[in-house]
């Protein structure tokens, strides 16, 4: 399937993915891979890592999706497993830590509350930490981390499942405090949803209906269409709708390959349904968003 890897696909940036991975725990200066690869890092994917990043001084943008999008330290960013990302940093002035863990860490720990905030947090990935004080006590949760991390002593693997979790609800309660003022909505994962999401991920390519996805679900397709919209606002087939979309804005942005090509890899009929589905979803053609972006 041609557009298949659009993008490279990591375990960490450079590492091959680790089908495996489980009970994971990273973290390192940004500058560590950021000043190797000359302060740009181009976009990839991690499989079933979700990577916090906190920006204590200088910025520069992140590609998220198909979208750039400016950071300004001090400044936290989320970035959800299999989302596009990238950077281009400020060279010498940027500075902060990079800390990437299986959800599972968190998931065990009791913190998936926690992770529910960031996670719906993370369709607007840069969060502006206005709180000194709150932005040093994560510097500082970051830089126990590491050194837990660096010297292996007795009990550190328990430490660093505990200081991960200070980081996520500290970052969760920075993204709370901003969704008091109306920028977010914070709210927490709904099992079906996320169950549905995954479906989608697995086999947006080939399905459209709702009925597969409701089938899977055990539920009716109706059913389903409900809970969605009460969970999150929008219907299930939106939700589909929006991955294939996602997917052809990453073919377009991030690969030459032709625009017939993607629409036959993402099983439209013929280009002009792609076309009219696009344009339906962006009010752009295919060529004109590729075009926009170029």
């Amino acid at each position: 399937m041609p557009g298949a890897n659009v993008l490279p696909l990591f375990h960490l940036l450079g590492d091959p993915p680790d089908d495996k991975a489980f009970d994971f725990i990273h973290v390192e200066p940004l500058v560590s891979r950021s000043s190797a690869h000359n302060w740009r890092i181009p976009a990839h994917r991690h499989r079933d890592l979700f990577q916090i990043f906190l920006i204590e001084h200088g910025g520069g943008e992140i590609t998220y999706e198909a979208s750039i999008l400016p950071i300004e330290a001090p400044a936290a960013l989320l970035i959800p497993p299999t989302t596009a990302h990238g950077f281009r940093w400020r060279a010498e002035v940027t500075d902060g830590w990079v800390v990437s863990f299986t959800e599972d860490v968190a998931e065990a720990l009791g913190s998936s509350a926690a992770m529910a905030r960031l996670k719906s947090l993370a369709e607007t990935p840069v969060i502006p930490l206005s709180d000194e004080a709150a932005s040093r006590r994560i510097a500082a949760l970051c830089v126990e981390l590491h050194e837990e991390h660096f010297l292996a002593r007795e009990g550190y693997r328990l430490a660093m499942r505990g200081l991960l979790a200070l980081i996520a609800i500290n970052v969760a309660r920075l993204a709370a405090s901003r969704a008091r003022t109306g920028t977010v909505t914070l709210a927490p994962a709904d099992a079906t949803v996320e169950a549905l999401r995954k479906l989608v991920e697995d086999h947006f390519r080939k399905e459209r209906h709702l009925e597969f996805y409701a089938e899977r679900l055990s539920m009716t397709a109706d059913r389903l269409n409900d809970h969605v919209k009460r969970a999150t606002g929008v219907t299930a087939g939106h939700l589909i709708r929006q991955r294939v979309l996602t997917e052809a804005k990453r073919q377009l942005v991030f690969t030459s390959q032709p625009i017939h090509e993607i629409a036959y890899d993402l099983a439209f009929s013929d280009p002009s349904h792609f076309a009219r589905f696009f344009r339906k979803q962006t009010g752009t053609t295919p060529h004109e968003f590729r075009e926009g972006r170029s």
